[in-house]
């Protein structure tokens, strides 16, 4: 039976396909992505997270019932849970200290992405808000079972695969899934259309986030910090 939501995979099916093959993905499964793209994808992967978990918990206060404050108020608690044992252990083996990641700023696309996602949370409805939050959720566990499948036991990055290719991750997201299906049953045409703009600005974010994370983005202008004025200059990588 095609659902709200078979139908929002089936119109953003190329935007997901180009996610799972983005280089970053495809190094991933093979174990050779390079570790310093994996160590900046981390840093801003653990800035991401917090701020999902943020808009999870904006959305758990706009639920329509209890059970929906209850169930993105823990989705907003294990994202915060999934941060910090998941991104410790690897924080660790690339050698990102608190203090480098505290020092380090949310890339251009990341900022965007979370600014997106607590905007919707804050200023959108229930339905319109849990529609962008939809493809952290959905992208990650399909990619994640992609690389899954072709993943060596030895590669490198096996934490990272397992976690979004788990079980316990999977049922999450279903849920998710089914929440958004009975909310769209019971929406307006106009309600449905935000839905869906919402749902495909998100899934265009995903792919932009590993592409950033792949060449390394950051923000172009830097604030030259001691020069008592504020100086910017632009930032040419060297």
């Amino acid at each position: 039976m095609d659902t709200f939501t078979r139908s929002l995979w089936t119109d953003n099916h190329a935007l997901f396909a180009a996610t799972r093959d983005h280089p970053f993905n495809r190094e991933l499964a093979a174990g050779t992505l390079p570790r310093e793209i994996f160590s900046h994808y981390i840093v801003q992967d653990a800035h991401y997270l917090e701020g999902f978990s943020r808009a999870l918990a904006l959305l758990a206060a706009k639920g329509w019932t209890s059970d929906h404050i209850v169930q993105f108020a823990d989705a907003s608690k294990i994202a915060i849970a999934v941060e910090r044992s998941l991104h410790a252990s690897y924080f660790s083996s690339c050698g990102v200290s608190a203090d480098h990641f505290m020092g380090t700023e949310r890339s251009p696309v990341c900022d965007h992405y979370v600014s997106f996602l607590l905007a919707s949370a804050t200023v959108e409805p229930f339905e319109v808000a849990l529609a962008a939050l939809l493809p952290c959720f959905w992208i990650y566990r399909e990619v994640g079972l992609a690389i899954h499948a072709s993943a060596k036991a030895d590669n490198p990055y096996r934490a990272w695969i397992e976690t979004y290719a788990g079980e316990a991750y999977s049922i999450a997201v279903d849920q998710v899934i089914e929440t958004l299906d009975i909310l769209a049953s019971d929406c307006s045409q106009r309600s449905l259309e935000k839905m869906r703009a919402a749902y495909r600005r998100s899934a265009q974010l995903e792919w932009m986030f590993w592409e950033s994370a792949y060449v390394e983005a950051r923000w172009p202008v830097q604030v030259q910090k001691g020069t008592g004025i504020g100086l910017c200059e632009l930032d040419t990588g060297s």
